[in-house]
């Protein structure tokens, strides 16, 4: 279900991660922050919220109200702030992961927004836009999550984490409990499994807005391998920005460990840079985006082709 290769370099990583601690709490900080606004951001942005990832920040550290946004704008991403500092804390428990909690956390996600639903399961139809996928009644809403953290719980240890998170957001978020903030909600339970299983949040690119719509609507179907596969993908990306910032710098890296754009990488290959691009879209190549542009390392290129060879 998680793409060979892509799962070995995550439990690569993840090994590599654990064996650093404890990190240096200065550099781990700075990463924490800084993944905490890009995960507000896209999250918000996925949902449809215009304010831009500087503003999002500016809002965050500084606590500056923005020309021309809306009031609603401003309070998702205050309250998304403060829904993670609660994942982060009932991560650091090991209690099951309830529908309470659920709740708790979206009442978080609508503070101030519309505080009549905000924790509320939902007592009318929904629909979701642009699906052809039902969610259940609303009379059958609070049996389904009972349902859905059983499940939970009894395919903790059996299922891989992410793989595991995965099919909980998916599950989550075709249950769709709440009137407004299902994905946001989803999207923070997703990471509350991650973070308890010891890996860093999956925060999913605003960029990624439609093929994370298309393969939901695949799970909905029936196939959650390309959900998993995404979302392993930006577990793997915060692997690596922790790795990057628990690593002392003492001298530059090997040039085969340098992050290279793949316009380079494919200089270096008999594929060009559309190839490697797809490659690296489905987790089969290492590569992680810095800013827009897809860069991999001549490591993993050439990790890449010896795999090929030997299947050759």
């Amino acid at each position: 279900m998680l793409q060979e290769r892509l799962r070995a370099r995550i439990e690569a990583k993840k090994a590599q991660l654990d064996a650093l601690r404890p990190l240096p709490a200065a550099a781990v900080r700075r990463l924490q922050e800084q993944l905490a606004v890009e995960w507000v951001y896209n999250s918000n942005a996925i949902e449809g919220n215009t304010l831009t990832l500087r503003e999002t920040q500016l809002i965050l550290e500084k606590g500056i109200t923005i020309g021309g946004k809306s009031l609603r704008e401003h309070l998702e991403v205050v309250n998304h702030q403060e829904a993670i500092k609660l994942v982060e804390e009932l991560a650091a428990t090991q209690e099951p992961i309830t529908p309470f909690q659920v709740r708790q956390v979206h009442g978080l996600v609508l503070a101030r927004i519309d505080d009549e639903n905000a924790g509320q399961y939902r007592n009318v139809p929904v629909r979701i836009a642009g699906s052809h996928y039902e969610p259940p009644p609303a009379w059958d809403v609070p049996a389904q999550m009972d349902d859905w953290a059983n499940w939970l719980q009894k395919q903790a240890g059996e299922l891989h984490p992410v793989v595991l998170a995965a099919i909980a957001h998916r599950k989550l978020a075709s249950i769709h409990p709440f009137i407004d903030g299902n994905g946001r909600t989803a999207r923070l339970v997703m990471n509350l499994v991650l973070l308890r299983a010891g890996y860093p949040p999956a925060i999913i690119a605003r960029e990624n807005r439609q093929q994370y719509y298309r393969v939901l609507a695949q799970a909905d179907s029936g196939n959650v391998e390309p959900l998993v596969n995404l979302t392993g993908r930006a577990v793997e990306r915060s692997l690596t920005l922790y790795l990057e910032a628990g690593t002392p710098q003492t001298a530059p890296p090997p040039s085969e460990e340098e992050w290279i754009p793949l316009r380079e990488a494919a200089k270096l290959s008999p594929y060009s840079q559309e190839y490697l691009s797809l490659l690296a879209r489905t987790g089969r190549l290492e590569a992680m985006k810095r800013g827009r542009v897809w860069h991999t390392t001549r490591r993993a290129l050439e990790d890449y082709l010896e795999s090929i060879a030997k299947k050759a």
